[in-house]
């Protein structure tokens, strides 16, 4: 067994995996990595299973101690991470000596860095997940859903010995200003159309306050002319329009029923983007077919093979 001393940590450094499946009908939410494909990436690094459990480390502000030599992989945001002051660049796998310090101390490029460990970190399965979602008090180093806490040990039980990097050309470019993708909903119809133009056509700035819940989008306000509606299920990635008609991006803590009408649901690929941005980045819609989605979608999973 191999363990990392937790010397700092936030309430936003989450152990995380791909998240729970199949238990929505009982009002639980998935969870997971808010950033799947750096998520994957990191594990990948390591010759892991993609979904195996990572830590999530949110703007920063995260610390481990090496108990011995070990491997480890980082990919996603740039956090200024440094072992003991020299910078260490996402992307790979590194080597941790005995007594050296992974520290992690704030945004250079993007949000949200995941650290993986040989074979995934130890953590118990709830509903099948070691995800972390704090409200629902499920996954974590106890399965009680609690953050990761300064003093806590973190465990793994396998070795690696794959030292490398992610190509350049695969990896998520986090400077991009690319438009997040969004598949149309069954109430696209029932907004004005001054709305739908507005909605397409126009920058959204993300406000701050957004959570693994969902994020709040700041713009031309969009107006929903439809019946009122019933609370039915909501997926990930749904963009809902509340009364005020600023719209909210729900993530993967989001409640699993809601009654606000919405535009649609970003792509994963769009959701993976957006998890990235941090509170007063502008992004920009795009409308896609399902169809496209999906061809996107499989197209990027095959660059991990």
């Amino acid at each position: 067994m191999s363990r990392l001393t937790i010397e700092a940590s936030t309430p936003l450094c989450l152990l995380q995996d791909a998240g729970r499946f199949g238990v929505r009908h009982l009002g639980v939410t998935q969870g997971g990595a808010a950033d799947w494909c750096s998520m994957s990436w990191a594990n990948w690094l390591l010759g892991n299973n993609l979904d195996a459990t990572v830590i999530e480390i949110t703007l920063g502000g995260f610390a481990v101690v090496a108990a011995e030599d070990c491997l480890l992989a980082l990919a996603g945001a740039d956090l200024g991470a440094q072992i003991d002051g020299q910078p260490l660049a996402p992307w790979r796998s590194f080597k941790l000596r005995k007594g050296q310090k992974l520290l992690f101390t704030q945004p250079l490029l993007g949000a949200r860095a995941y650290l993986a460990a040989p074979g995934g970190f130890d953590a118990p399965k709830v509903l099948g997940s070691s995800a972390t979602v704090v409200r629902e008090e499920f996954g974590g180093l106890d399965g009680m859903g609690l953050p990761l806490a300064k003093g806590a040990t973190l465990s793994y039980h396998r070795k690696s010995l794959c030292v490398r990097e992610v190509p350049l050309d695969l990896r998520p470019d986090l400077k991009a200003n690319a438009p997040l993708d969004l598949v149309l909903g069954a109430q696209i119809g029932q907004f004005s159309g001054q709305s739908l133009f507005d909605a397409f056509n126009s920058a959204w700035t993300l406000d701050s306050r957004a959570d693994r819940m969902g994020i709040r989008l700041l713009g031309k306000a969009l107006e929903y002319q439809g019946q009122p509606m019933i609370s039915e299920g909501i997926p990930l990635g749904a963009v809902q329009v509340p009364p005020d008609g600023q719209p909210i991006v729900l993530l993967n803590d989001r409640q699993t029923i809601g009654g606000y009408p919405r535009l649609g649901a970003l792509t994963p690929l769009a959701l993976a983007r957006l998890a990235q941005c941090l509170p007063g980045d502008r992004v920009r819609f795009t409308p896609v077919m399902q169809e496209r989605a999906w061809h996107d979608h499989i197209n990027y999973l095959k660059s991990y093979l």
